[in-house]
């Protein structure tokens, strides 16, 4: 197994990234996809957050009310540390449990953090960084349907642009269009075959 990190900002195209590699055969980790599923009824993080911040971030079917939650912890350090303390163990579990699964393989793992940066690459071989200027990852979060200020207070609470470049060991460079993506994760993809033993 070959563990690859891979991370970039809000609006980056890190998912569109995730999934040009997966075609390519990347095995995709994806710790957002994880940390939606652990806050589901039923699962060990959800009763912890209903408990912390009360029946307000619950949607009438009784899931988390995801846009009600972020409107409360981005707005609140205090509450994104508990929202934090909470999930990410729990995640971390998770990845721990699927990159056991895959350790006896030849496969690359990419393993897609948004807060790569900020928690540290662990046992990752490398670590891949998806980079747009800031304003154009705006206008995508926001073309996406997320309100502008939210996406601004998101970019604010993530490590900045200049933080995530420098722990890059390849950066793909999303600023162009679709082809021009397509060519960088070519690249990307010659360039992790080559990391392997």
């Amino acid at each position: 197994m070959l563990v690859i990190g891979l991370t970039g900002g809000i609006g980056s195209g890190k998912s569109t990234v995730s999934e040009l590699l997966a075609r390519r055969g990347a095995v995709i980790v994806d710790a957002d996809a994880i940390a939606r599923q652990v806050v589901e009824p039923g699962e060990p993080a959800y009763q912890p957050v209903v408990d912390r911040f009360g029946s307000g971030v619950l949607a009438a079917d009784g899931t988390i009310d995801r846009p009600a939650l972020a409107a409360l912890v981005f707005n609140d350090p205090a509450a994104l540390t508990d929202l934090n303390a909470i999930v990410h163990p729990v995640v971390g579990a998770v990845i721990a449990e699927r990159l056991k699964a895959e350790a006896e393989t030849d496969h690359v793992v990419l393993l897609d953090v948004p807060l790569l940066v900020e928690s540290g690459r662990g046992n990752m071989a490398a670590v891949l960084v998806v980079d747009c200027p800031e304003e154009a990852a705006v206008a995508r979060a926001v073309a996406r349907g997320l309100a502008e200020d939210d996406v601004r207070r998101r970019v604010a609470a993530q490590a900045s642009r200049d933080e995530r470049l420098s722990k890059a060991d390849f950066v793909i460079d999303n600023s162009g269009s679709r082809a021009q993506l397509d060519a960088q994760v070519d690249k990307a993809w010659a360039w992790i075959e080559n990391l392997r033993p």
